[in-house]
């Protein structure tokens, strides 16, 4: 469901805002509980680094399956704290500085900020790396060495994905986040304000000229691979052409993108990749297992979801 955290984090990292959350129980999980707020917390980290927000039937279908995700992750914590598997502060700030490396984040402020922007402090989000570490780590236990790959699978794959290469993108934003907790006039404002922006560029204007006018910096994400942004993302950016400036809306605010460069990548020969088109295959084999297994913990779990 999540795609290129590090390069989507940086097209959103001062884009959005906090909403306010009534909090409720939405579901009960054994002794624990999730609360409306974790699961609109997971809703703006996807919508964050997918740059696309759900509505209608695909916002309801996707609270549930974030729903289901939730419960899941509650069981399997538990079963890594029974079986004794901990994370370390010292394992958890390096997981951090490696995140911070990945996405040119200067420092603790930078990040904060942004996470404060997308809704989530920085507690929380080292919290949600915590987690992460610890689910990987019950993975490679419960699963071992049970998952083996096909090498004609290997060699699919490679035909499939690798062998031609990938289109990529070079892209230019500028983000205007709605104030917090924003009323309609305020969103609106902020609206005018990025077609004043579209306008100008329209008229023959540079973006980092017209955004000048509201203190607006463009961000240079630079070259990014199609097939690692969100298909809906990617369709958008593929309609237009060089130098075109286009809004995305989101409920936190306003993105202009602009695509200044299209390349093919170059194709990578088999005995090169197939490494890490094992890692890929293992991967989702493994999370397949492990998605089985959480199965039965479900099944022998009292869970009661009141969404």
């Amino acid at each position: 469901m999540i795609a290129l955290v590090a390069v989507l984090f940086l097209l959103t990292l001062a884009g959005t805002g906090v909403a306010e959350v009534v909090d409720r129980i939405v579901a009960v999980v054994n002794n624990d509980i999730i609360t409306m707020s974790e699961l609109q917390n997971m809703a703006k980290t996807i919508e964050a680094q997918s740059g696309v927000k759900p509505t209608g039937q695909d916002q309801k279908k996707m609270q549930s399956e974030m729903l289901e995700a939730l419960i899941d992750r509650k069981l399997a914590k538990v079963e890594a704290q029974r079986r004794g598997i901990v994370v370390s502060e010292k394992e958890v700030n390096e997981a951090v500085a490696r995140f911070k490396q990945r996405s040119n984040i200067p420092d603790d402020e930078t990040l904060a900020k942004g996470l404060s922007q997308a809704g989530l402090s920085l507690k929380e989000f080292r919290q949600q790396i915590s987690d992460q570490i610890i689910q990987e780590r019950l993975l490679a236990v419960v699963v071992g060495a049970k998952v083996s790959v096909n090498e004609a699978e290997v060699r699919r794959l490679y035909e499939q994905r690798f062998k031609k290469g990938g289109a990529q993108v070079h892209i230019v934003t500028v983000r205007m986040p709605f104030p917090v907790g924003a009323t309609e006039a305020q969103k609106e404002e902020t609206k005018q304000k990025a077609e004043t922006i579209l306008n100008a560029v329209k008229r023959g204007e540079s973006l980092a000229q017209a955004a000048g006018q509201f203190s607006l910096k463009p961000s240079d994400v630079g070259f990014v691979a199609q097939s690692d942004l969100d298909p809906r993302l990617a369709e958008y950016l593929e309609q237009l052409k060089l130098k075109e400036v286009a809004p995305v809306l989101t409920q936190e605010g306003i993105q202009l993108m602009q695509v200044v460069g299209r390349r093919s990548g170059e194709a990578r020969p088999f005995e090169e990749v197939a490494p890490e088109i094992r890692r890929i295959l293992q991967q989702q084999e493994m999370e397949k297992y492990f998605a089985d297994w959480v199965k039965t913990l479900r099944e022998k779990a009292h869970v009661k979801i009141m969404l």
